[in-house]
C-alpha cells in the first residue's frame, strides 16, 4: 500500500508514548476495516480515539487521505479546543470532524472512540421517520438509540451542545438526513457497534424494499433480546472479534501498523 509520505525524519513511534502508539495502530486498523467492509465515502467521514491518559486530546484522520491509506503514523493529535498537538502529514483536520468528535470527547469521558459514517443504508434510514425498526435480531441491539435532527453541515460550534444532549449516555446516534454515529469505551467495541448498526440499516432497507407486510416480534421479546446484547450482560461485544479482524488485515496488508 502506497500512502502519502510522512513529512518528518524521526519515526512517529519514537515521538509518542507506547500507549499512544498502540492506540494509533488500532485506530489505523479501524480505518482499514471500515474500508474493507464498505463503510466509506472517499476522504469524507472520520473516526477518532482518545489519547491514553488524557481527557481533552484525541487522534483523528488527516483530511485528504482515503481510509485505505491510513497508518499509525498519519493520525493527527488535537485537543477539544482545536489545537493541533502533533501532525506528521501535510494535511489538516476536517472541521466537521472536529466539531462532532470534540463535542463527544469533551462530554463523555467514558468514550474512547467515535465513528461517523455516510453509508447509503445509514443515510436512507436516517431519513425514515420510523427510525431503526426491530425487524430482526441484529436490529434489536439498537432499540434505545439516539436521534439528532439535521442542522446542516456540522461546522458551527454551538451545535456541539445539542448533539451531546441528543446522544445522552447511549452508544449509537442516528443523525437525521445525514448518517450514523457510534461510540465505545474502546476502538474494538466502537467498531463492533458501527458494524452492527450498519447491518441493521442494510437489513431494514432490504426488508422494506420487498413490498410485503413484515412479521414484527412481540415487545417483550424485543426487550429481552436487547438486554442480552447490552455491554457486559453476556460479554463486551467487539473485544473477542478484534484480534481476528487484525489477523485479517495482517494477512492482506499490514502497512496500517507503520
Amino acid at each position: 500500500m502506497n500512502a502519502p509520505a510522512i513529512k518528518i525524519n524521526k519515526p512517529v513511534r519514537e515521538q509518542v508514548s507506547k500507549e499512544e502508539w498502540e492506540t494509533r495502530v488500532n485506530l489505523a486498523a479501524c480505518y482499514r476495516l471500515m474500508h474493507e467492509f464498505g463503510m466509506v465515502e472517499m476522504v469524507a467521514n472520520h473516526i477518532s480515539a482518545r489519547v491514553p491518559g488524557t481527557h481533552n486530546e484525541f487522534l483523528i484522520n488527516p483530511y485528504g487521505m482515503l481510509y485505505e491509506e491510513m497508518t499509525a503514523s498519519s493520525m493527527i493529535r488535537i485537543d477539544v479546543d482545536s489545537n493541533v498537538l502533533f501532525n506528521a502529514t501535510e494535511y489538516g483536520v476536517n472541521q466537521a470532524g472536529y466539531v462532532i468528535h470534540s463535542a463527544v470527547h469533551a462530554a463523555r469521558h467514558d468514550v474512547d472512540c467515535i465513528i461517523h459514517t455516510h453509508t447509503l443504508a445509514g443515510m436512507a434510514v436516517s431519513a425514515m421517520k420510523c427510525g431503526i425498526m426491530p425487524v430482526a435480531q441484529s436490529s434489536m441491539r439498537f432499540i434505545d438509540i439516539a436521534y439528532h435532527d439535521y442542522e446542516g453541515v456540522a461546522l458551527r460550534l454551538d451545535e456541539r451542545e445539542r448533539l451531546v444532549q441528543s446522544l445522552g449516555n447511549r452508544e449509537a446516534l442516528v443523525l437525521r438526513n445525514h448518517g450514523l454515529l457510534t461510540v465505545g469505551p474502546s476502538i474494538a467495541e466502537c467498531f463492533n457497534n458501527m458494524f452492527r448498526l450498519e447491518r441493521a440499516c442494510q437489513l431494514q432497507v432490504m426488508a422494506l424494499s420487498c413490498n410485503t407486510e413484515l412479521q414484527m416480534p412481540p415487545d417483550e421479546v424485543v426487550k429481552y433480546t436487547n438486554n442480552s446484547m447490552l455491554p457486559g450482560v453476556r460479554r463486551r461485544f467487539g473485544l473477542l472479534e478484534w484480534p481476528a479482524l487484525l489477523r485479517k488485515l495482517d494477512r492482506t496488508d499490514p502497512s496500517y501498523r507503520d
